[in-house]
């Protein structure tokens, strides 16, 4: 019997390895908040390196920015759509930069390994079934 594989999203949000979709990319869960940032140098399953070549990720600096970028834009349009003070939201547009950073650092990456990332990172499920 061949094992299931994960969607691409599914993969994706359980921030599984994009090649064989088994490991994790993460050490630690996103509830161990002290340590969200503990990435695996490679795969716990196939083996591959997540960082393709050096300063790989430093793209997902740029990706985290259109997140952030985004959510501070809909902030903005929340408070003036409610007509809330604007003085306020110099409150808590960073209240609520802070309290997203960790998905925001998670997710830049993941969208770097998924989507950007170069050919050896593709899915090849035929690469991880035995043959018995």
């Amino acid at each position: 019997m061949q094992p299931v594989y994960p969607k691409i999203f599914s993969a994706f949000f359980q921030c599984l390895c994009p090649k064989c979709r088994q490991g994790k990319v993460f050490k630690f869960p996103l509830k161990k908040i002290a340590k969200f940032s503990a990435t695996n140098e490679f795969c716990p399953q196939c083996g591959l390196r997540f960082e393709a070549e050096p300063g790989f990720f430093w793209g997902s600096m740029y990706v985290s920015y259109a997140f952030s970028t985004g959510l501070m834009i809909l902030t903005g349009i929340v408070f003036i759509s409610n007509n809330w003070s604007l003085n306020y939201l110099w409150i808590v547009a960073p209240l609520i930069a802070i309290a997203v950073l960790p998905f925001g650092y998670r997710y830049s990456r993941m969208v770097m390994l998924y989507f950007i990332s170069p050919k050896s990172h593709n899915f090849a499920p035929s690469k991880f079934i035995k043959n018995n």
